[in-house]
């Protein structure tokens, strides 16, 4: 029992230290993929190829005044941030990474730990963080953060039900809620038997679109539209509280492409994981940069919807869309097995 509890504490710092530093290198390459679409350098300067930017951008967290509003709320305005990171981490645990490795004679699984339920752990862990977007937009007592906080939490209700619809597909396909077993439903095909391409092409992008919007990314960043609300829910924020809510931001999107991967691009699988197993770990990395790397391409393209187009959308398409990929795939199900 001491050497299980003993790796699992070694999992979960070395996946903590390598996603803190993905998380810090991600807004780096989202500013060097933004000046490479809008024909400018990005960041540069600090350090080889501007490879020390997130460092100098800690920094300058750290060092700058932590301000309160005078008629802040000043309690609720200290937990939000934390509101919104913890959900974000504690994802961490239940998705994985790969198959197994043998380390000095030991058999060692590439998560942390299996849920039988291990969904349902995510979707409410992904439900949780509108909880601090909206003590943080209320207890500013700023009318722009407060606005930025209403919307966040009519969003996450309006597309919330279309994510959670396009994954009953695959929990149709799989026959369950372990997320390890999903990965394993996938291993046809040698390993590219994938949902995307079986019977679930509709569910992905329903996901997708529904991730960009429980991330708030763009199209869908209403919450925090510069134009309009300044920034926001976290108008008000600085020093490290400003960065936990873009840490968390960041978090969101590496765990929503994990998942992405996990239900819907195969996981881990891919040809030659039953030969060497550390290609699981190669091939589920590669996979979620790539969806990453969609998130920040879609974020320098596409242009922010009107509020009254993002619910709209959200009710009259995509929440229809997603109840008909439920029975279709149902039907297929149905007669095919």
């Amino acid at each position: 029992m001491t050497d299980l509890i003993l790796e699992w504490l070694i999992k979960i710092v070395v996946i903590f230290g390598v996603v803190i530093t993905a998380v810090a290198y991600l807004s780096l390459v989202e500013r060097r993929v933004a000046g490479w679409i809008q024909l400018r350098k990005g960041p540069n300067r600090v350090g080889p190829f501007g490879l020390l930017q997130p460092a100098a951008d800690a920094i300058k967290f750290i060092f700058k005044e932590d301000l309160v509003p005078a008629d802040a709320n000043k309690l609720l305005f200290k937990i939000a941030p934390a509101l919104i990171l913890i959900p974000a981490v504690m994802t961490l645990i239940v998705i994985p990474y790969g198959s197994q490795i043998n380390v000095f004679g030991r058999v060692i699984t590439l998560h942390v730990t299996t849920l039988d339920v291990g969904l349902l752990y995510l979707l409410g862990l992904a439900s949780l963080s509108v909880y601090g977007i909206a003590l943080a937009g209320w207890s500013s007592n700023n009318k722009y953060s407060l606005i930025g906080g209403l919307r966040s939490t009519a969003q996450m209700v309006s597309y919330e039900l279309s994510l959670g619809l396009s994954i009953v597909g695959v929990l149709i396909q799989s026959g369950s809620l372990d997320l390890t077993k999903i990965v394993q439903a996938q291993s046809g095909w040698h390993g590219l038997l994938w949902n995307v391409f079986h019977y679930q092409p509709i569910g992905a992008v329903i996901f997708f679109i529904a991730a960009l919007a429980e991330t708030n990314r763009v199209p869908f960043d209403l919450p925090e539209a510069e134009g309009e609300l300044v920034a926001g829910y976290h108008t008000e924020y600085s020093s490290m509280k400003a960065a936990m809510f873009l840490m968390a931001e960041e978090f969101n999107v590496i765990t929503s492409s994990s998942i992405s991967v996990t239900l819907f691009f195969g996981g881990w699988m891919g040809p030659g994981v039953d030969q060497y197993p550390i290609l699981s770990l190669v091939y589920f990395v590669l996979k979620v940069f790539v969806v990453v790397f969609v998130f920040v391409w879609i974020r320098f393209t596409l242009p922010r919807f009107r509020y009254d187009q993002l619910m709209a959308f959200g009710w009259k398409f995509l929440l229809p869309a997603s109840i008909l990929n439920v029975v279709l795939t149902a039907t297929i199900v149905m007669f095919t097995s």
